[in-house]
């Protein structure tokens, strides 16, 4: 795709894009450059200092640095707003355009497959507080290739794990010692500056400066006046005001009257443009002004891709509005309400509202959201409209029956259900007789219940508004079509549910909300009875219904959607993929808190932790649900964390904790509710199915059997063949452990055709190495003929046997009969690698729990090996275990 043909990009991209430091007058920090020089190639840099430290123009001398070494750069300055996952993903997308040219490739896969080398640069980190976007940062730098490198400016030390990338020798750091000017970088900064000081006055400036980029900058600024230098410094050290301060207010009282009103009147603007300017300023001719301020260079930067847009340095706007609240208190609301009015004249709502709110005119800003919320909810807007609804007193909202209304939409979608329902019965828009509200009242019944996991309750409250159909609101009847077909596909019969999505799509309109909710019904349906390709396809189109084409790519859907693909795309096998929708829907999941997402986001989250050998960060992971299920109150939540963790202790072969945990999941009034009705988090992972596990692995095999058909029965009675194909996979590995090899081979046959079919991939893969030995059993009989009747087949099964690796490959350790101790004793450190690899822990994971390097890890495990005499990890685990060595 040509630049031309691309879409164009927001205005707010514009400013965030380019840096809005300069290297001040040609001046070169050479100890930025020594640092860099000596760093060599780290992953990560952080430059990090209080405000005014010249942050940004440390990094942007890196910049240029890189730049002369011919590393391709981008450049990202953050907000508040990129706290919001989707709207993170679109700034860093249009960030790394030079790397992404098409504008169509996953930025995560176009920063981690990108071959020559580059620095992405992100300004303001201190800014992002959400868990989700520092996990997307932190996975970001995890991934990157050689040559590629991530440069952070904050205030304060990011939580992206820096002691192992500092172990590592992967990190550098520029504090603020490093920051700080020193005497020879004050006296040449000033002199290019034309201010140029006795030694004297100029260690007096760099002591009660300290080295302080901003004071110094605001100093030179003060020292142009003529006459200006000895009673400025001579006033400067005795003050007891702070050095900001007192600087900044002797640099705007030297402003000429227009330009001094200019500066103040305009700092409520985040972007300044000649128009906006002149309607807050009509009696100022603003584009003179800008002309000379332009010309002058000194306070406003122009924004790099939005021609005749400018703003502040961040401190200077910080002081013109402080300045302006004591000057003038009553300007901050006129000139919020000129530009909220300037912005609804161009017809863009959203920087008018945000105008409105900020100035305090909330009348106007109810007038605006009567207006406007409508579109913005049809879109799915949830998050916006939330932010706004909850800057308005709900004694203010309460009086606007409608927007209330739509208020209990937003807030159940970003704040969840038991929220929005304690705001609608406070609201009191429940006893209103507007046709309106009691259309949407009529849906949010049954989605809040619902959602609260209360389905019969939510079934009752939907029946009675489907008799008041239609109501003439498409996107609250479409609502109620769609929740309507969720609940009875849990509790009721699948033929009804299909047609309540039926009148669903019938009745939508231009919902791109609404479209996402039906496609991902519909999908989880198709995922239920096995048809896992539709599913996969239909969680893909929900997702990119509700993304905004303009700015956001298909990671953009909300948490409904987006953790329903993940799960399609975790059982396809795409960790990676998998991962980053995790990072960007577990945080919304998290906020939203409906039962099966919380379950099915952190099960993911947990077991991609495990197979790659983070076992640390696997069990905090069901740590941390655990914990947000009790406050919250949530039993199946909690009882699934713990039935989760006992699929980890399993996988590791400890028999005891599996079992433990098993018997404190056991919470009788949560699995005969999940026994009645089908939700989506335990079509595969049920007390039930665990209990199969466990017994199937430490019990008796032969009993196993006997539970599974009834079970299979039901599941195919009610076609529920996704939860059918796990039965088999046990089935078939029950009749293996009882020595039935033929059943279990010929059960395991007809369950990888039906699963290479649809693509089935992690509901065998998630059985481990017990299912290792009867797969190459299969497989090699499938190989064995000379013309196999289904390629396809053999290839599918020979892609599992591959993506088990070594559990499939080689020689399982039991076929060995090792002497009673090793030839050679194993060295503390050897058994304490031993552990670590009997619990799954990957070399890396290992590496950094021991602080050695990976290449010391290896060292261990050969020698391990050459110890016990074995061939393999799989093989030394066992024989530690016999040998008693390990547990």
């Amino acid at each position: 795709m040509s630049a031309s043909q691309r879409r164009p990009l927001p205005e707010f991209f514009g400013s965030k894009l380019t840096p809005v430091a300069r290297l001040a007058d040609g001046i070169f920090r050479t100890g930025i450059e020594q640092l860099a020089n000596v760093a060599g190639a780290p992953r990560l840099v952080v430059v990090c200092g209080p405000a005014g430290f010249g942050k940004t123009t440390a990094m942007v001398q890196l910049r240029e640095l890189y730049e002369r070494q011919q590393m391709v750069t981008a450049w990202l300055t953050l907000d508040r707003a990129d706290n919001d996952i989707p709207r993170f993903l679109a700034s860093i997308t249009a960030a790394t355009g030079a790397l992404n040219p098409d504008g169509h490739s996953d930025v995560m896969d176009t920063l981690s497959s990108e071959t020559g080398p580059f620095a992405l640069f992100l300004d303001d980190f201190e800014l992002i507080q959400e868990a989700g976007v520092v996990d997307l940062v932190r996975e970001i730098i995890d991934r990157l290739p050689r040559g590629g490198r991530v440069v952070i400016g904050t205030r304060v030390q990011p939580e992206l794990g820096l002691g192992r990338l500092r172990a590592r020798g992967q990190l550098m750091e520029i504090d603020a010692d490093a920051l700080r000017f020193t005497a020879v970088e004050t006296d040449d900064f000033l002199r290019r500056r034309g201010a140029e000081l006795s030694s004297r006055d100029l260690e007096d400036v760099v002591a009660r400066t300290e080295g302080w980029p901003a004071a110094l900058w605001l100093l030179s600024l003060a020292l142009q006046r003529p006459g200006a230098r000895l009673s400025l410094v001579s006033r400067l050290l005795v003050s007891d005001r702070g050095v900001t301060d007192y600087l900044s207010e002797e640099v705007l009282a030297q402003q000429p009257p227009d330009v001094r009103t200019f500066l103040l009147r305009t700092s409520v603007l985040r972007q300044l443009s000649l128009p906006v300017c002149q309607a807050l300023l009509p009696q100022i001719n603003c584009a003179e002004v800008l002309k000379n301020l332009e010309r002058s260079n000194v306070f406003l930067s122009a924004i790099a891709g939005a021609e005749g847009h400018y703003r502040y340095h961040s401190l200077f706007a910080d002081f013109l509005k402080a300045q302006l609240d004591r000057e003038q208190p009553e300007q901050p609301a006129r000139l919020h309400l000129a530009a909220s009015g300037w912005y609804e004249e161009q017809g863009r709502p959203v920087p008018a509202i945000d105008h409105a709110i900020e100035g305090g005119d909330l009348p106007h800003a109810l007038d605006l959201l009567e207006r406007h919320a409508s579109a913005l909810l049809e879109a799915g807007r949830m998050r916006l409209l939330d932010r706004w609804f909850c800057a308005i007193p709900e004694s203010l909202l309460g009086r606007q029956v409608r927007l209330a209304t739509i208020a209990v939409w937003a807030r159940c979608f970003t704040q969840g259900p038991w929220k929005a329902m304690e705001w609608l019965d406070r609201s009191g828009v429940s006893s209103s007789e507007d046709p309106v509200v009691r259309a949407h009242l009529q849906a949010q019944r049954p989605v809040l219940l619902a959602m609260m996991d209360r389905y019969d309750d939510a079934q009752h409250a939907g029946e009675a508004g489907l008799s008041n159909l239609p109501t003439g609101q498409t996107f609250a009847d479409s609502a109620l079509f769609n929740a309507m077909a969720h609940i009875v596909s849990v509790v009721g019969d699948r033929r009804d549910a299909q047609n309540f999505l039926r009148d669903a799509r019938q009745s939508q309109s231009d919902s791109a909300f609404n479209r996402m909710y039906t496609e991902t019904i519909e999908g989880v349906l198709d995922l239920r009875e096995g048809r896992f390709r539709e599913a996969l396809a239909r969680f893909r189109v929900a997702v990119a219904s509700n993304a905004r084409p303009d700015i956001y790519r298909h990671d953009s859907g909300n948490a409904w959607a987006g953790i329903f693909l993940a799960e399609a795309v975790y059982e396809s096998n795409d960790l990676d993929a998998a991962e980053r929708l995790l990072n960007v829907y577990l945080p919304m999941a998290r906020n939203v808190g409906l039962p099966d997402h919380l379950i099915t986001s952190h099960r993911l989250r947990s077991r991609i932790h495990f197979w790659r050998g983070n076992v640390d960060a696997a069990f905090q992971t069901l740590g941390e649900l655990e914990t947000l299920a009790h406050d919250r109150h949530l039993p199946r939540v909690v009882a699934s964390a713990r039935l989760e963790r006992s699929w980890l202790f399993l996988m590791q072969g400890n028999e005891p904790a599996s079992r433990d945990e098993l018997l404190s999941a056991d919470d009788p009034v949560v699995w005969e509710a999940v026994a009645r009705q089908a939700r989506s988090a335990h079509e595969l992972e049920d007390h039930f199915i665990a209990r199969l596990r466990f017994d199937l692995h430490f019990g008796d095999a032969a009993d196993v059997i006997g539970r599974i058909d009834p079970e299979w029965r039901r599941g195919m009675s009610a076609s529920r063949r996704y939860r059918v194909t796990k039965l088999r996979v046990l089935l078939a590995m029950a009749f293996y452990r009882t020595g039935d090899v033929g059943r279990a081979t010929a059960e395991l046959n007809v369950t990888l055709r039906d699963a290479s079919r649809e693509g089935f991939v992690r509901i065998l893969l998630d059985e481990g190495a017990a299912l290792a030995p009867l797969l190459r059993r299969v497989f090699s009989e499938l190989a064995d003929r000379t013309s196999p009747t289904d390629p396809v087949l053999v290839s599918y099964s020979q892609g599992l046997l591959e993506a088990l690796g070594p559990l499939a490959t080689e020689e399982v350790a039991q076929d060995f009969q090792p002497e009673g101790h090793p030839r050679e004793e194993l060295t503390v450190k050897e058994i304490r690698v031993l552990q670590l690899l009997a619990e799954g822990y990957s070399n890396a994971a290992m590496a950094e729990k021991l602080f050695v390097s990976d290449s010391t890890v290896r060292t261990h495990l050969r020698n391990i090996n050459a110890k016990l005499d074995c061939r393999s990890r799989t093989q030394a685990v066992a024989v530690a275990r016999r040998l008693g060595l390990i547990r």
